[in-house]
Parts: C-alpha cells; structure tokens; sequence
C-alpha cells in the first residue's frame, strides 16, 4: 500500500496527476489483500499492485480514461469475468477495483497517517450519483469506531449504496519477554511480513542490538514498567519466554488485563500448568487465564529456535485471522482471510 501511495505523493508534488486504484473486494482466492493500491501516473509511470500482474493492464488503461476527464469506475476480475481470457486471474478467484484520480490533500494526509502512530479510515462511494465522494475520519471520530474494531477494510452499505471503508494504521506489534535465542527468530519473522517487534528484558546483559539486530525496540525493564510503556492493544500479540517466575507471572498478569489479541508462554505443559496454578492464587480470572496460548505455537515438530519461531508466529497469525492453523488441504473457507 506505502509504495503506491507514496509514489502517488511523489507525482502529484510534481504537479503530475494521479489515478489510484484500489481492491475493494475479494471473492475466493485472490493474488493481493483489500486495500492494495495500484498508482498511475499522467505520464504512465506505475507504482504498486492490485493482482501481481494479472489485470494490471486492463487497469491502467481505466486509470488513463479516469485520467482523460472520464468517471471514477467500480471494475471486476475474475474467472466468471467475460475477459478471463486476457485479463482474468488465474488463481481462479475475483477481485473489485475502484479506480479515481488521487487527490493531493487527501494523499499527503493519509502519507502522514502512515508514518505515524495514527489510525483512520477512509471512506468512499462506490456507486450511484455521488461515487468518488472520500471522506477521510480520524480514529477519535465516532464513524472510525466500527472500522477500526473490524481491524481490516471492507465494503459496506449505507442508505442503499455500497461504501468503501480503507483503514490506515501503524502495523501489527510483537512485544516479546525475553531476550532468548526464539526471542530474536521470532522478531527477524515477524518484521519479515512488516510487524514492529519490541523485546524486553530486565537483564541489560541480555537485551543487547548484537543479540537481537531484528528487534525494532529494545526496553531494559522489568514486565510492569515494559507493560506501562508499550500499552498493548488489540493489534498487539504478547509472547512470555523468560522461564522465570520473577518475568513470567507479571508479564502473563499484565498482558491478560491488556486488550492483546494473543498471549503466549513458552514452557513443557508441566511447567503451564503450574503457572496456571500461580496466576490464578494471585486473583487472575480463570477466564482470563484460559486465553494463554501455552505451550505457544502450532504442532510441527519444530526443534531448534527458528522452527519455533516459526510455530509460534503461524499461530499468533492463525489466531489473529480467527483460524484453527490447520492444513488448507482440509480447510472448507477461502484461503486469505480478510485483516488488516
């Protein structure tokens, strides 16, 4: 999404102007996420993606006639689509791109939302009288409420007529306990897909930039000054892997009372029943206690740190789709989840 919309912000201050197109909807498997930006410039410069090169040239040449004085469009690919032939999407799946020309303000807003810690959604009509119409809602307004529960753009339907909601936002956060060997695998994965991963660890011995190059934070404190500076939301999954009662009990407490969307503990099942035990003689619910992922991550047989992380992140990813983890060759929904 960033690099069409900054090579859109690039253009326009070159007082070149800019078609924006954008998957909307996707039906069954499709090759890009909602929300994924295909940037065309007045010139014929592209930025960005909507299929992987599937229907990109069918998509810039509705950008071109947007760009020529014509209207913004709503255009559909996919297999059941007339054109399959030439510009349908081999993965067998459909995809709804809206096409307009990029206004200037709107894009250096939306550029700054990126770059920051602030979340927004913008809101556009997809058809009818007033199709193009944006409105940009910043996360403290009432209309951002839903969206941003939501966690992921979507279509919906206003008074009759279907409505765009693009939510912006920083990424998805991974605050790590620990500055162990998983520790650092497990940040190198998560910032592989764009994730900002924070490790904290009272032992400054530890938790040092040669031990964890992958960690785009660093916090020497122990879990209730770590918990009070990272704030964890609902976009945020907490992995506890200290081994020590001293860390882990407060960690776990304090990640439980947070809005985290996945808590997890590395240790033998012996050893999570037992902190089970523990949490709940210190007055956490047992509600509460039930949501800890322990031992964390999905059944592979991983031995070593990396195989680990691996386990761990595909089940904090599983979680955050509302997904079992199990084998897509027995999966009866889409393979793509819809989030953010």
């Amino acid at each position: 999404m960033s690099e069409a919309l900054e090579a859109a912000g690039r253009w326009l201050a070159q007082d070149e102007r800019v078609a924006l197109a954008t998957v909307v909807a996707t039906r069954r498997s499709a090759p890009r996420p909602v929300g994924s930006k295909l940037s065309v410039s007045e010139s014929g410069a592209l930025a960005g993606s909507v299929s992987g090169g599937c229907v990109e040239s069918d998509v810039f040449e509705h950008a071109r006639e947007v760009l020529e004085g014509g209207k913004p469009r709503l255009a559909t690919y996919g297999i059941s689509d007339d054109l399959a032939l030439t510009v349908g999407l081999p993965c067998g799946g459909e995809i709804d791109v809206f096409v307009d020309e990029a206004e200037q303000t709107v894009v250096d807003r939306l550029l700054r939302i990126v770059g920051s810690d602030e979340r927004a959604v913008l809101f556009t009509v997809l058809e009818g009288e007033e199709i193009g119409l944006s409105t940009l809602v910043h996360e403290d307004e009432d209309a951002a409420a839903d969206p941003l529960r939501k966690g992921h753009s979507h279509v919906f339907e206003q008074e009759g007529v279907r409505v765009f909601a693009d939510v912006y936002g920083p990424p998805p956060r991974l605050l790590v306990f620990g500055a162990v060997d998983a520790a650092e695998a497990l940040c190198k994965l998560a910032k592989g897909i764009g994730w900002r991963t924070i490790v904290a660890d009272a032992r400054g011995k530890f938790a040092t930039p040669a031990r964890l190059p992958s960690a785009d934070e660093l916090l020497t404190s122990w879990p209730e000054e770590t918990l009070e500076r990272v704030r964890p939301d609902s976009h945020t999954a907490v992995v506890v892997l200290t081994h020590d009662d001293r860390f882990d009990l407060p960690a776990l407490k304090g990640a439980l009372a947070s809005d985290a969307f996945y808590v997890g503990a590395l240790g033998s099942r012996r050893n999570q029943e037992r902190r089970r035990e523990l949490l709940l003689e210190e007055g956490v619910d047992e509600e509460a206690v039930e949501r800890i992922a322990g031992p964390c991550g999905l059944d592979i047989g991983a031995h070593t740190p990396a195989e680990t992380a691996v386990s761990m992140l595909a089940e904090i990813l599983a979680v955050r789709a509302g997904r079992d983890g199990g084998p897509l060759k027995t999966a009866a929904g889409r393979i793509h989840a819809e989030i953010a």
